[in-house]
């Protein structure tokens, strides 16, 4: 059973009851052009709700006439009740409350681009695409009061149990709050009553129109970290200015702005856990009597109920641990803790739906909405085979301990005598530490289904053809490919080495080494600028040279925004539009870097290390051999398709189910 008693302990808003303190934060799951409920938004949370969330909140919600163009349920058009129904019943039947989010970037935007249909609090740029919004009228204000109240009634005719105003993240109504981004002069500016004066118009007229058994959240910036904004001291003051008269039911605090701040909305795996709570502890006080609910980067059972034992909140808001792993409350309840897949802090849910414009995806979860989701158990094999993964990295470890938990007989052949391959080294490096959670979960399901591992040497062909395979799943990995300008006799004496097999050696010593390391970046991955980070630990000084116009192309503009910081506050210097020339000096140390348009020369003279990150290319040399000694083969992660490890982990796992 739990040690966490006060984290299941029930809890009451609006005269309602949350069976826990668990709430799934709002989260952005999948564009909607047709503005209607999709299937795949219902089982996710639904799925939540299996896996014992006692409230969940949707993604933002279009509740405005202006939000008709934006690819969101389209809730102030009234036509989607039977999809609003459903959607609340699937969730709610669970015994747990669904909470529609009330949002609307006003300038703020995270695509390329400007954005010509924005509106604000003042005409004032946005930090990050420069989007100018036109700036709201007065009764465009109270018009938009009306239509938000309008649609959260509507949404509680369909059964919908309360709703939440994202305040925070450098969204319009923070806009408004701020002092840096609202510079009006009527009724909705200047002074602290007139800035909170819109969302305060909201909240009562939400209460207006929707009674007091309908849940009221409110999300509040508590730093977005931009000059003359908001800091505890500001939110302390808007806390109080909007609790007063008792009308919201909640109050959570978020961090970051639309800004070069962008990195604090999510925070990251490069930061302290629970980043959001310094601040927090401090403004309970300001809340007048109304719930705290903790959020930001709150990933374990025992952080959670302590933030609650504590009295530091009342609730606990998780997001990207509940995608990665549903059955989080479920597991916990039942001291099943070595049994949760650990969200990595890592930003690629964020960035597949906000950036690369597809479902919501997880490193750590490769069934996000799947009906199975939830405590998944692999389905029994109708014909059991013996499968010989090679490669125990954590596209191989991902297909072993599925295909084996379907009961198949399964031996993993694995090179190094450590399981995770280049994923163990990433958790070597700045903000890796949670990439182990990866293989260690892994591990102990292949083990608890009975994998078979031989570890530390090479497997050939005849090694595996020994074994008399059914199905081989090849996850040998990659290799990457040496640039153009390194000479293939210089290439063959290993004087320049790929940046996993400098970091291998690198990370073998400490302390400061003389002289300049400098990194050929054709990579633009996460990986390569904490390798980065690393090496400017080590080496007096570290420079970055890339044929592009900038650095961090490849990563979520979230993680890119941190990337940015980091390498400029670590004096990391960036070289771009260039990429170095091979000469008789470099046996010197000497390095001549090319502009890659004009030819311009820059000399770095003290060169201790030169090394790259490029492209790679599949380690696939076993597929033909094994494939004519008329034995099935299947390519997985880098081996099929280098890539990120979301796509290491997906098509391990699908080769494990269709094994």
């Amino acid at each position: 059973m739990s040690d966490f008693h006060t984290l299941f302990t029930p809890f009451k808003l609006a005269g309602k009851t949350l069976r826990n303190r668990i709430v799934h934060a709002s989260m952005s799951l999948v564009a909607t052009p047709a503005g209607r409920v999709t299937d795949r938004m219902i089982q996710y949370h639904a799925n939540r709700a299996a896996g014992g969330a006692a409230m969940t909140i949707t993604e933002p919600l279009a509740m405005m006439r202006h939000q008709a163009g934006i690819p969101r349920v389209q809730v102030w058009r009234r036509d989607d009740t039977e999809g609003l129904k459903r959607f609340a019943d699937a969730v709610e039947s669970q015994d747990c409350r669904l909470l529609g989010q009330i949002q609307d970037a006003g300038r703020g935007r995270h695509f390329p681009g400007r954005n010509p249909e924005a509106v604000g609090a003042s005409a004032l740029p946005d930090d990050l695409s420069w989007t100018v919004p036109r700036a709201l009228s007065t009764a465009e204000i109270r018009g938009l009061v009306a239509e938000i109240a309008d649609s959260a009634a509507y949404l509680k005719a369909c059964g919908f149990s309360g709703v939440e105003i994202s305040g925070a993240h450098g969204h319009m109504f923070h806009q408004f709050l701020s002092p840096w981004s609202n510079r009006r002069d009527d009724a909705y500016g200047g002074s602290w009553e007139n800035r909170v004066r819109f969302v305060a118009e909201v909240v009562t007229a939400l209460r207006d129109a929707c009674g007091t058994d309908f849940i009221v959240g409110l999300k509040l910036p508590v730093v977005d970290g931009i000059k003359g904004g908001i800091g505890p001291a500001e939110a302390a003051v808007v806390a109080d200015l909007l609790t007063r008269g008792g009308e919201a039911d909640y109050v959570c605090f978020a961090g970051g702005a639309h800004a070069r701040t962008l990195e604090m909305h999510t925070p990251d795996r490069h930061g302290p856990p629970m980043p959001y709570m310094p601040a927090i502890r401090g403004l309970r006080a300001s809340l007048n009597g109304v719930p705290l609910m903790a959020l930001g980067r709150i990933t374990d059972p025992a952080e959670a109920d302590g933030i609650l034992t504590r009295d530091e909140a009342a609730l606990i808001a998780l997001g990207r641990p509940l995608v990665a792993d549903p059955a989080w409350p479920r597991k916990a309840a039942s001291g099943r803790t070595w049994d949760i897949r650990y969200c990595l802090s890592c930003n690629t849910c964020w960035a597949a739906i906000i950036m690369m414009h597809v479902p919501i995806a997880c490193v750590n979860n490769p069934r996000v909405s799947r009906p199975d989701e939830v405590d998944f158990v692999p389905l029994p094999a109708a014909t059991k085979k013996r499968v010989v993964v090679v490669g125990a990295g954590i596209a191989g470890m991902e297909a072993a301990w599925v295909a084996a938990a379907r009961g198949h007989d399964v031996t993993v052949l694995g090179a190094s005598d450590r399981i995770g391959g280049k994923a163990f080294w990433r958790e070597q490096l700045p903000g890796g530490e949670t990439v182990s959670s990866i293989y260690d979960y892994q591990t102990v399901a292949a083990k608890r289904a009975g994998v078979r591992f031989v570890l530390g040497q090479r497997a050939t062909v005849a090694d595996i053809v020994a074994l008399r395979p059914d199905t081989v799943i090849l996850a040998t990995g990659s290799s990457m490919i040496p640039p153009d300008w390194l000479p293939a006799d210089v290439l063959a004496e290993g004087w320049v080495p790929d940046l996993r097999t400098a970091m291998t050696e690198v990370l073998r010593h400490d302390g400061r080494q003389p002289g300049t390391a400098v990194l050929f970046d054709a990579d633009h991955t996460e990986g390569c600028y904490a390798a980065a980070e690393a090496l400017r630990a080590r080496f007096e000084h570290v420079v970055l040279v890339t044929p592009r116009d900038t650095i961090a192309t490849d990563v979520a503009m979230t993680t890119r925004q941190g990337i940015l910081r980091r390498m400029a506050e670590q004096r990391i210097e960036t070289v771009v539009l260039a990429e170095p020339r091979w000469s008789d000096g470099c046996a010197d140390g000497r390095l001549e870097i090319v502009n890659v348009y004009n030819g311009d020369v820059r000399v770095i003279d003290d060169v201790a290390l030169l090394t790259y990150a490029t492209p790679r290319v599949p380690n696939d040399a076993l597929v033909a051999p094994l494939r004519a000694a008329g034995i099935a083969v299947v390519t997985v992660g880098d081996a099929r398709a280098p890539q990120e490890m979301l796509f290491a982990t997906a098509s391990g796992h699908a080769a494990g189910e269709a094994v």
